[in-house]
């Protein structure tokens, strides 16, 4: 019979397919402050993927999900495990190509091991959205012009591995994400003197990167998302159809009609 272990990084994505698979093995990282559920739990280290491994299969794991947001962690190769000392050079090629590189070698050693990898999509119901208007007003012709723009700017970022969401107004690029985050970008694009600002107020894009491996750091919005900008001063957010994450989906939705932001869901 099929279990699933939940590696959690930090945020409410762990916690959310905890309470939905209460069955689950929850795995936390040494030096990763998380809250943790009632589930079972699993602590280990990103030094030692040899224990690690060894932990899943004694407690019955068949299948996986990355959940959470997971830093770079700094590695000490005195404490590398003899699994993680086999492993540790394609992670550390695997590093100088990005973020999405080191993540798909990661999931290759793995399911190398056995394991069936998942997306947080495929295990809660309602994480992604359907095509349309989610909430707030119509967007106008200018905003939609303005999410096309974004788009073409993360497509053609793509092959860098830079981020997952950009900001455009009028045209003009205000921000693009990088490893600071989404909230670090619209605090950027909120302190951007009026003065460089354009006439319209400027969307939001959030997308995976053009090939990402949705099962793993699948790009996300929550509440949160929508208070940074609105505080930015934008007027809405798009995001991919089926491809980004609905964080506290009721709350967010709330959040965006109280702002009088627009939230749309377009096909990729």
């Amino acid at each position: 019979m099929a279990r699933l272990a939940i590696l959690a990084g930090q945020g409410a994505l762990p916690q959310m397919i905890a309470a939905a698979h209460p069955d689950a093995l929850f795995v936390h990282f040494q030096g990763l402050s998380v809250d943790l559920p009632q589930n079972q739990t699993l602590e280990t280290s990103y030094e030692r993927f040899g224990e690690m491994f060894d932990g899943l299969r004694a407690a019955g794991v068949t299948e996986l999900v990355f959940a959470g947001s997971l830093a770079r962690p700094a590695l000490n190769p005195a404490n590398f495990d003899a699994r993680m000392m086999q492993l540790a050079p394609a992670f550390m090629a695997a590093m100088a190509g990005g973020d999405d590189a080191l993540l798909r070698a990661v999931i290759t050693a793995f399911e190398a091991e056995g394991f069936v990898v998942k997306g947080a999509h495929e295990l809660v119901a309602g994480l992604t959205a359907a095509p349309g208007l989610l909430a707030g007003p119509n967007p106008s012709q200018a905003d939609l012009a303005d999410a096309d723009r974004a788009r073409a700017i993360l497509l053609a970022l793509g092959p860098l591995d830079v981020g997952q969401g950009a900001v455009v107004a009028d045209g003009q690029a205000l921000g693009v994400e990088t490893a600071q985050g989404t909230d670090a970008m619209l605090g950027f694009v909120a302190a951007t003197p009026d003065k460089l600002r354009a006439r319209t107020r400027g969307v939001l894009v959030k997308a995976p990167k053009p090939g990402q491996d949705l099962r793993i750091d699948m790009p996300a919005i929550g509440p949160g998302t929508v208070d940074a900008a609105a505080s930015a001063g934008l007027a809405g957010i798009v995001i991919n159809a089926g491809e980004v994450l609905l964080l506290d989906r009721s709350e967010t939705l709330k959040a965006a009609e109280t702002a009088g932001l627009f939230l749309l869901a377009q096909s990729p």
